[in-house]
């Protein structure tokens, strides 16, 4: 990590920024090109509050686990820059997230929806597998390269974990992909709830919209409730346990994905069967990613997906 200089015109002579890509709550991602190679890359720019003394605990999160982690289907984290008033991480260069290719290209059927899936099961299995959650895995954190590999980025909000599990802040995850036993307000979440993120994502996938998109917490628990069904004790044994479960909710009947069924005829009872498996309400009894990414319904493209891994 480059220390030596306050003076951010040291990461402009090896790195010249071309365009803003985007401005989050910690930073801003700049397209850029490394001029000793020309290679393109992005750079995320995180600044240094000079009242809080060194590096945010958000930023020094994000490199500690990016820098454990090498797999095709993670963005990959290649350089660090530290300078008096910024921190600087430069990524791979990405074109696309798979929010802006739904919209320019469509959604995704047959092999193509199920190498995506694929991909995003083996990304989260690695993840897991480190004692990493995700916490945010959305369309817009999920990258598309034009090899058309999935790539989950976006680890600000990610959060290693270790048993037995902490009790982690509620303010993750956007609404849509968020977990019914958080939006119930569960202390204690796992791993299951970036399985869950997935089962939304993939869905939207093969349909082009989101399954959930609820305006609010509560808009969107019964936005899953109208899809679903009202969950039962005995579907669910601790749902009377979760604090803001309430015996006087609407009871909707299960529509058994009416509704993804309509819009992605093609997805077939093999799709359907897996996101039932994928979206269910009792995460003790959601398949771990390692369980999914092994299911039939990814059999017929498992080499596919090796194909693309190895081709770095």
């Amino acid at each position: 990590m480059d220390t030596d200089s306050g003076m951010d015109y040291q990461i402009d002579r090896d790195y010249e920024r071309t365009d803003k890509l985007g401005e989050g709550t910690y930073g801003i991602v700049y397209k850029a090109r490394k001029i000793a190679t020309s290679d393109v890359v992005a750079m995320k720019q995180i600044r240094l509050d000079h009242e809080e003394e060194g590096v945010p605990s958000t930023a020094i999160r994000e490199i500690s686990l990016l820098k454990e982690l090498n797999h095709p289907n993670i963005v990959k984290l290649l350089d660090v820059r530290c300078t008096q008033s910024s921190l600087y991480l430069i990524f791979e260069f990405v074109e696309m997230d798979l929010r802006q290719h739904l919209k320019r290209r469509g959604v995704f059927y047959g092999r193509d929806l199920k190498i995506a899936g694929l991909q995003l099961f083996e990304a989260v299995h690695c993840l897991h597998a480190h004692r990493i959650l995700h916490r945010d895995l959305k369309p817009q954190n999920l990258l598309i390269d034009r090899l058309s590999r999935v790539k989950v980025a976006d680890f600000g909000l990610a959060r290693a974990f270790s048993v037995p599990i902490k009790p982690f802040t509620h303010e993750v995850v956007t609404l849509w992909y968020r977990a019914p036993e958080i939006l119930l307000g569960i202390e204690r979440y796992s791993t299951p709830v970036d399985i869950w993120s997935c089962g939304c994502i993939l869905s939207e996938m093969a349909t082009g919209q989101a399954l959930f998109p609820g305006d609010s917490e509560i808009d969107t628990i019964f936005k899953i409730f109208q899809v679903m069904g009202t969950p039962t004790a005995e579907q669910w044994p601790t749902i009377n346990d979760l604090p803001d479960f309430k015996q006087t909710f609407p009871k909707w009947k299960n529509t058994h994905f009416a509704m993804v069924r309509k819009k992605a005829p093609l997805l077939g009872e093999p799709g359907i069967a897996l996101l039932g498996k994928v979206l269910r309400y009792d995460p003790v009894t959601r398949p771990s990613s390692r369980q999914l990414a092994d299911d039939p319904f990814f059999l017929e493209v498992r080499r596919d997906v090796e194909v693309l891994g190895n081709h770095r």
